[in-house]
């Protein structure tokens, strides 16, 4: 099936992204430091989850799994906060952007039946309230299950720039990303 792909980011736009793009796999770039970010806990999510480090994979392997795609579509949602400091709105926000995403991902999914797709949400995966890999037994939900791109050692920013998004949205707002890649 042929895409067109003024059509999928009018879809994503209806189904609430703030702004979304075509990303081309091959100007993604990627830094190590993003996973060693993830190594150092910055998250407090580090060994916690199936779908992040260092459960989902050498961070090479990862890189190599995302260039056998050759696009994607990168969505991002932008979320007013009250101020700098609002960590419950933060909170919040990413909460209602993975939701926004989850939307977007099924709908892709539905309407263009690709074989092989990648999605990369904001943060680690959250299906569950406590993730098996804490008890050494199988994900419960392997094909819902979402690792982060931050995980896979994308430069978002960059990958931002390169689709035409802003990273940044003003002050006492927080953006969060998702990205979706298939091969036509």
């Amino acid at each position: 099936m042929k895409i067109n792909f003024d059509d999928l980011i009018k879809d994503a736009l209806e189904l609430k992204a703030t702004y979304a793009a075509m990303a081309d796999t091959s100007k993604i770039k990627f830094h190590e430091d993003y996973r060693k970010a993830c190594e150092r806990n910055v998250c407090r999510k580090y060994d916690t989850n199936w779908m992040g480090p260092p459960a989902v994979g050498p961070i090479n392997e990862l890189m190599d799994k995302v260039k056998k795609y050759k696009q994607g579509i990168l969505i991002q949602t932008a979320h007013k906060l009250s101020s700098s400091f609002d960590y419950k709105g933060m909170i919040s926000a990413g909460k209602e952007h993975n939701e926004i995403f989850g939307k977007i991902f099924d709908h892709v999914k539905n309407k263009y039946k690709f074989e092989n797709v990648l999605a990369l949400k904001a943060g680690c995966c959250d299906i569950c309230e406590r993730c098996t890999y804490l008890d050494g037994e199988k994900c419960r939900f392997p094909d819902k299950a979402l690792s982060s791109v931050e995980a896979y050692g994308i430069d978002v920013m960059a990958l931002e720039k390169s689709a035409g998004i802003p990273y940044y949205n003003g002050p006492n707002t927080i953006s969060y990303v998702g990205l979706i890649l298939f091969n036509e």
